[in-house]
């Protein structure tokens, strides 16, 4: 490791220390477990990727016994390299964050192994299937704790990630590990005065290769996702020029779109259907109002209309109240028959 002068780690310091995390986790894992490495560029001047910051590394188990060799393995990469390391547990993530000369080098998330989403026996008991509810939550990338916490649930769920947050390609990577499924929620233009706006986002008047460009650099940030919901979008979605320039770039892609519905006069399934990309929108919001009661009433709604009509999608957001009340209301609802599915099982 660098000299006791030195304040900052070289590039292939940095890239020594990831290979020994590589080999320390193959090890422990007998070469069966799934490593993904995320690099972190450090801005340089005008926005440009300058140097390397740091590696974001990701080592899914197969068996949680691997987890205490790994541990041990880690540390000691940190002590030969005069690294400090920080240990965190949350939501079924072990983390590691390894400094130097207070800098971070590199983040290790081991993602333990939850049991594989199942109908519970209430549900197999009832005979669950015939009906089908997606519940997409979304506005994940700002909050790790409710991403962790969400991600914990033992039933299928589809995450909606925004893109450019500094937790996006985290919270989306770790989803997929867990066996959730990854939507990019879509930043587009609203017709709200008080309505956030990104600073990346699609708005009325952008031409085919604006949306292309804007498309790309959101799903760089969203790994694993495959399909897109709108995230705001009320005057977007309802600006036909601007949906048939989207909807080109999702079927190019192979993504589906799922439809937020955040005003009456959107257009955006139609133009979905226009150019063959899978399309469905959105029956109930889960927690305009977020209180556990109000969720719970949703839930029950949602239930409903997928009992009647086959198929549903819920929409809700990572409030602690919205959490609570699935983990409450959702065994409830297998109980009566209902199948708990991704998003891309009921979009056509």
């Amino acid at each position: 490791m660098t000299g006791c002068g030195e304040k900052t780690i070289s590039k292939a310091e940095l890239r020594a220390v990831t290979s020994e995390v590589v080999a320390a986790a193959q090890k422990a894992t007998q070469r069966k477990t799934e490593i993904t490495i995320r690099p972190e560029l450090q801005a340089a001047k005008g926005g440009s990727a300058g140097r390397l910051a740091a590696d974001d590394i990701y080592v899914t188990l197969t068996d949680s016994a691997q987890e205490p060799q790994l541990t041990q393995a880690l540390l000691g990469i940190a002590r030969r390299h005069r690294l400090s390391a920080g240990q965190s547990v949350s939501g079924g993530v072990v983390r590691f964050v390894y400094m130097f000369n207070g800098q971070r080098t590199h983040t290790i998330h081991v993602v333990l192994p939850l049991p594989a989403h199942a109908p519970s026996r209430a549900a197999a008991k009832a005979g669950a299937g015939n009906a089908r509810l997606a519940i997409i939550v979304d506005d994940l990338g700002y909050d790790r704790g409710a991403a962790d916490t969400l991600l914990a649930l033992p039933f299928p769920l589809t995450v909606s990630v925004l893109p450019h947050l500094p937790l996006s390609g985290e919270v989306a990577e770790e989803a997929f590990r867990r066996g959730d499924q990854v939507l990019l929620h879509l930043p587009m233009e609203s017709l709200g005065e008080g309505a956030k706006v990104e600073e990346v986002e699609l708005r009325v008047g952008m031409n085919a290769a604006e949306v292309e460009s804007a498309l790309a650099g959101m799903l760089e940030t969203v790994p694993h996702a495959v399909g897109v919901n709108n995230h705001q979008g009320s005057r977007a979605t309802a600006d036909a020029a601007l949906m048939e320039a989207l909807m080109p770039a999702l079927e190019r892609r192979g993504l589906f779109f799922v439809d937020s519905r955040t005003t009456a006069a959107t257009v955006a399934y139609v133009a979905a259907e226009r150019s063959r990309v899978r399309a469905a929108s959105r029956k109930v919001f889960l927690d305009d109002t977020p209180t556990r009661e109000a969720v719970l009433a949703q839930l029950d709604l949602a239930a409903r209309d997928a009992l009647r009509d086959g198929v549903a999608i819920a929409i809700g957001h990572p409030h602690a109240a919205t959490i609570a009340a699935l983990s409450e209301g959702v065994p409830r609802l297998e109980a009566r028959g209902i199948r708990l599915v991704f998003a891309s099982e009921v979009v056509r």
